[in-house]
């Protein structure tokens, strides 16, 4: 039986378009990536093995009947997939939370994907496998996390060569401390476009360096 290093907890979704709804997370251990602004390397290694029948029952103990699968990079460890489809076999809403950088085709078609496109500020930009937008789905979102104003450009450029506007939802998620909610606004207006701010609820209810919430 295959043993998935993690740590969990229920909290309130902090982003997405689920954002402020009651969930149960499991941050899965380990990435592949390094980005600048990273507010988790707490999650590149350690946490606690769970086999996904404990995780499943775990999760379901909760009244939401929601989940959260992140990280680190979640599709990292190789019990991620049966994890996934076992949540869902639980009769659970399930979202994934990855960062972009490795293929999203063979999870769950009853799981909603969150893809992290990595913009330029984060110094990953060049690990973004491009090939993951044509396996969008309903359900799906993309979400770019920005560091300024050329963040949300290059965002911006991604979104239109991409025809991504219409088809799922867009999240801008500003950085924490380094760009000002009403500045993302005002770029969000001017844009024209179908975008959602997408502030991190959490770091506003607990604080920025609050953990496990």
């Amino acid at each position: 039986m295959s043993l998935l290093v993690c740590e969990t907890f229920y909290s309130l979704l902090g982003e997405s378009t689920g954002a402020g709804l009651p969930a149960f997370f499991i941050r899965l251990a380990g990435c592949n990536l390094r980005c600048r602004y990273c507010d988790t390397t707490y999650a590149y290694e350690g946490g606690q093995e769970m086999s996904a029948g404990e995780l499943v029952q775990a999760a379901g103990s909760h009244p939401a009947r929601r989940v959260l699968v992140t990280g680190g990079e979640p599709l990292l460890q190789a019990g991620t997939l049966p994890l996934l489809a076992s949540l869902a076999d639980a009769g659970l809403t399930v979202w994934l939370e990855t960062n972009g950088s490795l293929p999203i085709r063979e999870v769950d078609e009853r799981v909603r994907r969150i893809l992290d496109l990595k913009c330029p500020g984060s110094g990953m930009e060049n690990h973004n496998l491009w090939e993951n937008l044509e396996q969008l789905r309903t359900g799906d979102e993309v979400k770019f996390v920005i560091m300024d104003q050329s963040d949300f450009a290059w965002a911006v450029e991604v979104i239109k060569r991409h025809d991504l506007a219409g088809g799922v939802p867009l999240l801008i998620s500003p950085v924490f401390g380094a760009v000002p909610p009403q500045e993302a606004a005002a770029w969000i207006l001017k844009s024209g476009l179908p975008l959602r701010l997408n502030l991190q609820l959490h770091k506003y209810i607990w604080g920025p360096e609050t953990r496990g919430v």
